[in-house]
């Protein structure tokens, strides 16, 4: 199943004015849509992977049910759970390829215990950003392949959100060489956690709801979360004031939103149309949030609260760069089609980062040298 065949002209069609709701929706929006196209009414749940009403995260999920909702006049309406209220938060791959629910909002890379290669449709380490992941998925034949991935377990994926570039994360204790890594006990999962194995770092994969407790009690000594936004709202910076930068491991991070096989393929054309769209139309909108509401909360982390945002010392980020490279060979020589995607993904990658150097690069350095 391919992208163009979801947002076929017909489909678009029968939508016609509904599909701007996605973007803007409102109750007058919904109502003209209702009178458009008849049919029985439908009633989804969405499953996610992070807690109730979370800043940029659970809360792009709800906007996204309601922006459904609304686009379709009411014939599919989409309730959501946030994780744990329905099913556990690392069982929502399961819970939507089984159909237990229509929908599941979460990320990628908590499935690589289901398949190797679907990490690399969130975040790889010294990856692609948000801007250079659109691209590959929407226009660089990133989106068929994840569809061949995720098809072989009944699921649909569509993009569903970006966090854009993370911080590295908090710590405990001061981070001034590669020496203090060693043994430490840090929440970071997907392919983050297994490069940081390798340079010693005991890796734990936690849903948020539990990663302040975990920290404040010391069962771990480090966590990445998201960035500034989300980790002032879990209150990070009541244990620490040490957070450092860059997210290495999370330079764009894509949120999905999976919708079951066969329920998908039961709706309507239009009804397809709008959830595709309304996908896309919450993938733009999370990373616009996240732009705006990061800088705002780093301030207040920083003059309210005390906290020092400290870069990683050259040495740690080499050593997690060569770590990298040796994770993604060995993902790639374990799993044929893992190393299919790392390839199309590392060849986008080398052709994006090209454009970038002269374009964003450029610019970047440009302005803060003027």
């Amino acid at each position: 199943m391919k992208r163009r065949d979801l947002l076929t002209a017909a489909g678009l069609a029968a939508v016609g004015g509904s599909l701007t709701a996605c973007s803007q929706p409102s109750s007058s929006d919904a109502s003209a849509a209702s009178g458009q196209k008849d049919g029985p009414a439908r009633h989804w749940k969405m499953v996610t992977t992070w807690p109730a009403n979370f800043p940029g995260l659970g809360t792009g999920a709800a906007n996204l049910a309601k922006r459904i909702t609304e686009a379709s006049g009411g014939r599919l309406t989409v309730t959501v759970y946030a994780g744990g209220e329905l099913v556990p938060p690392f069982e929502v791959f399961d819970a939507v390829s089984r159909g237990t629910a229509e929908m599941g909002h979460g990320a990628s890379y908590y499935w690589k215990g289901k398949a190797p290669a679907a990490p690399f449709f969130s975040a790889v380490p010294f990856g692609m950003n948000a801007q250079e992941m659109n691209g590959w998925l929407y226009y660089g034949g990133g989106m068929e392949l994840w569809r061949e991935l995720y098809g072989q377990f009944n699921l649909v994926p569509f993009p569903a959100g970006n966090s854009g570039v993370q911080m590295a994360g908090w710590f405990r204790r001061e981070i001034n060489s590669l020496a203090d890594l060693q043994g430490l006990k840090m929440r970071i999962p997907g392919l983050g956690g297994e490069v940081m194995a390798r340079v010693g770092v005991t890796p734990v994969n936690l849903p948020g709801a539990e990663i302040f407790t975990a920290l404040q009690s010391g069962a771990i000594d480090a966590t990445e979360w998201v960035g500034p936004y989300n980790d002032l709202a879990f209150g990070l910076h009541r244990i620490t004031k040490l957070c450092y930068y860059p997210g290495w491991h999370e330079p764009g991070s894509v949120l999905e939103c999976m919708v079951n096989k066969e329920a998908f393929e039961a709706l309507p054309e239009d009804l397809q149309a709008i959830v595709a769209t309304c996908c896309q139309s919450i993938n733009n909108d999370m990373l616009a949030e996240f732009s705006a509401r990061n800088q705002q909360a780093m301030k207040t982390l920083v003059e309210e609260h005390g906290v020092e945002f400290r870069p990683l010392p050259d040495d740690v980020l080499a050593a997690l760069k060569t770590a990298t490279n040796e994770t993604l060979a060995g993902i790639a020589a374990s799993d044929p089609f893992a190393a299919k995607v790392l390839e199309a993904y590392q060849s986008f990658q080398q052709a994006a980062q090209a454009y970038t150097r002269v374009s964003e690069g450029a610019y970047l350095a440009a302005r803060a040298g003027a």
